[in-house]
């Protein structure tokens, strides 16, 4: 049909097509800043707000102080195992340089350093002493940080338990307010399709079908794609149902659209050719010559042959010859492209020459 229109008729005719576009984008990021925003009116609520009251905060305290206690017990414990490890040090070292004075000791047999023997056995006492004292204030901070450790264990099993508890009432409520929020998309995006599917019926051939295409596109996409995200589990039974229904719909619309265009075609069809000549558009009877189609019954039609004059499936006269110049000429158009005479001026007769 583009090719019968006017060059500026096809322009505006586009534009109105943008027109319709950029009303449908305008009105989807309208709709999906709403449909994002639509879970802030519900106040979300973490597992921990389901927990015992009177028990957790305590439970909660309890692990914080155990964490505490066992950070500064492995901090001392370190410090503890640094000073053993310098205890063994020095007392392996003191033995080492005893056990090579006495065997000094006893290659010279001098009587004299009996006395620095016995100082010697003495301080390497002392540093046995301090290794063993070493190890036990290893062996008390690992017992406290074991204290700790256990203790922590035991207040995160309690509050495991409190966690246990709660998890079922917690996760019932985010399933109920999971069901909400959905039901407020869909009490918003339903209506609008409802809406989107009377527009089609009623007023997509308006002098506003640009607007309507346009909600039409909104609604479309607002309910089968700006929803996919926030669909719960249950929620593809409503979408792909909500489809089901429309494509039957749909169809039934369809069906009884093409029922009613082939009976008109039959009643059309069955008047007279001349009288079904006028009642045609001008546009459309143009367009579908252009493509070799009947205009009356819409078959198929081989009209570059130059001898087809009338449709051989509907008897529709197709070309005819100018009253004027009698030249062969497309039946429906308005005027002579040979000589430009009106299609409906008085036919002038055709005079022989002697």
């Amino acid at each position: 049909m583009s090719k019968t229109l006017r060059l500026s008729e096809k322009w505006f005719h586009r534009g109105l097509w943008l027109v319709a576009f950029l009303f449908a984008w305008f009105l989807v990021g309208l709709g999906s800043t709403i449909v994002g925003d639509l879970p802030q009116v519900e106040t979300y609520r973490s597992l921990d707000d389901y927990l015992d009251p009177a028990r957790a905060p305590a439970v909660k305290e309890a692990i914080l102080v155990a964490q505490k206690n066992a950070k500064d017990a492995q901090a001392a414990l370190d410090q503890a195992q640094l000073r053993q490890q310098s205890a063994e040090a020095n007392n392996r070292a003191a033995r080492e340089t005893f056990s090579n004075w006495l065997a000094t000791r006893k290659a010279t047999a001098r009587p004299e350093q009996d006395e620095e023997l016995i100082a010697r056995t003495k301080q390497l006492d002392e540093l046995r002493q301090a290794e063993r004292d070493a190890l036990a204030l290893v062996e008390r901070q690992q017992q406290a940080a074991l204290d700790a450790r256990q203790a922590e264990e035991r207040a995160q099993a309690e509050l495991q338990s409190l966690q246990d508890s709660a998890r079922d009432e917690y996760l019932s409520e985010q399933r109920a307010q999971e069901l909400r929020v959905f039901g407020y998309r869909l009490a918003l995006t339903l209506p609008l399709l409802v809406a989107a599917g009377w527009l089609f019926a009623k007023k997509r051939k308006t002098s506003s079908w640009p607007f309507v295409w346009g909600f039409i596109f909104f609604a479309l996409f607002a309910f089968f794609v700006e929803l996919v995200p926030y669909l719960p589990s249950y929620g593809g039974y409503v979408r792909y149902n909500v489809g089901i229904v429309l494509t039957v719909i749909g169809g039934r619309y369809a069906i009884t659209a093409l029922q009613r265009y082939l009976e008109r075609q039959k009643l059309a069809e069955a008047q007279p050719a001349q009288a079904r000549q006028r009642e045609m558009d001008y546009d459309q009877a143009q367009a579908r010559m252009a493509k070799n189609i009947c205009p009356g019954c819409e078959r198929t039609v081989d009209m570059k042959d130059g001898k087809t004059d009338f449709c051989p499936h509907c008897g529709l006269c197709l070309f005819d010859h100018c009253g004027h110049c009698h030249t062969r000429k497309n039946a429906f158009a308005r005027y002579c492209f040979s000589c430009g005479t009106a299609a409906d001026a008085p036919a002038v007769p055709v005079v022989n020459a002697p």
